[in-house]
């Protein structure tokens, strides 16, 4: 099972090499390692019964993943963001440079860092000529999205992840990560601010109010954004997981933008089916072939008896979580996350433990040390076509 998961964890690794698209490697991935686990487990009932319980805990972050993209989707078809970016105004590259950063900084933390990174950069293409000012811009949405992400419980899939399993409490995860969080972007910042871009004369295009915002494009953002603040607060309320919540945001918008464009057969792209097809499925695939591998993994006793030689080898913990964080910057964090997941239960460390927001914080930041760290470092580089070994180098 370690050698099928190698493989296709290379193949993960090196997509764009061999050009295979890797939510297809995960998936098959997730299969094989199933049907290895089902004929090598006591009986074939013992398979099945612990492919159903990991299958019910993955399937709580995919429909959580599906609700909050849409919700996303639909506020930025409506061009909602636009209350956002159009409050902009500093054209100074020195502010600006810390406007940009702290905006995607909160904005990160209510949606996912990805999201986040495509409406900046998106707005960054309105706000500033193309040039190597634009650039490092660009890196600042990167950090920026990166750590404003592990502070809250849907600001990351990885933090989602823990709050969804019980590792980590919404009130918690706040008061930790919080103060460690905003460090972890200023101090990159306070070091942008000393380049000689940051310093250089403003820079402005006159693109920014060219796209305008849809009829009632305020409702719908003021809607989804609450729809999506709401789900830690219907988690407490009603104990239910955190899903359910999406799922009640998700169905309000739906009938909301069903109403307020009834009989408009030119609106159609502003309602739920046609944010249904453009939302990133394939990433949903991705997590649930990974999930499920490593869901695998745990069934059959390899995961713990990793966390059983870590701990021989490495008794701090916290060297652990940070050597998360270092093979985040290379490896997705997603799986590394699921992973630690599986190697230590609540009873190693119980609830909102410092071992369990550390992971959290280093999974969530570490992606930032490279480029091709991070979901969000990897839309930069496509959105703006930017050459991974230049933009390593500065």
């Amino acid at each position: 099972m370690v050698l099928v998961f190698a493989l296709g964890y290379a193949g993960i690794i090196f997509e764009e090499s061999l050009a295979f698209n890797k939510s297809g490697v995960g998936l098959l991935m997730a299969v094989c390692l199933w049907v290895i686990r089902s004929i090598g487990a006591p009986s074939t009932d013992v398979a099945v019964q612990e492919l159903s319980q990991s299958t019910a805990e993955v399937s709580e972050i995919v429909f959580f993943l599906l609700g909050a993209m849409t919700i996303v989707e639909i506020v930025d078809a409506h061009q909602g963001f636009k209350l956002v970016t159009d409050n902009i105004s500093t054209r100074n590259p020195k502010t600006l440079l810390w406007v940009i950063g702290f905006v995607t900084f909160f904005l990160s933390s209510v949606l996912d860092n990805l999201t986040s990174t495509i409406v900046m950069v998106s707005l960054l293409r309105k706000l500033v000529p193309p040039s190597e000012y634009r650039k490092l811009l660009g890196a600042v949405v990167v950090i920026s999205a990166n750590a404003g992400g592990a502070w809250t419980p849907i600001g990351d899939v990885t933090t989602t992840m823990l709050w969804i399993h019980g590792q980590i409490t919404t009130l918690k995860i706040i008061q930790g990560l919080f103060i460690p969080s905003v460090v972890s972007l200023a101090v990159p910042l306070a070091l942008m601010s000393l380049t000689s871009e940051a310093n250089g004369s403003s820079q402005s295009s006159s693109l920014l109010s060219s796209e305008q915002m849809a009829p009632r494009g305020q409702l719908v953002f003021a809607v989804g954004l609450g729809a999506l603040v709401f789900v830690p607060v219907f988690k407490a309320l009603t104990g239910l997981p955190p899903f359910m919540g999406m799922l009640l945001g998700l169905g309000i918008l739906w009938i909301l933008t069903d109403a307020i464009h009834y009989g408009e057969s030119g609106r159609q792209r502003l309602k739920v089916p046609q944010a249904l097809s453009r939302i990133d499925t394939q990433g949903v695939l991705f997590f649930l072939g990974i999930l499920l591998s490593v869901s695998s993994l745990e069934s059959a006793g390899i995961l713990r008896q990793l966390a059983n030689y870590l701990d021989a080898n490495i008794p701090n913990s916290d060297l652990i979580a940070s050597a998360i964080g270092v093979a985040s910057a290379i490896i997705d964090n997603v799986p590394l996350v699921a992973a630690t997941m599986g190697m230590y239960d609540l009873t190693s460390f119980p609830q909102d433990s410092n071992f369990w927001q550390l992971v959290a914080f280093c999974a969530g930041t570490g992606g930032s040390m490279l480029i091709i760290g991070s979901a969000a470092g990897v839309a930069f580089m496509g959105m703006e076509k930017v050459d991974f070994f230049g933009i390593f180098a500065r």
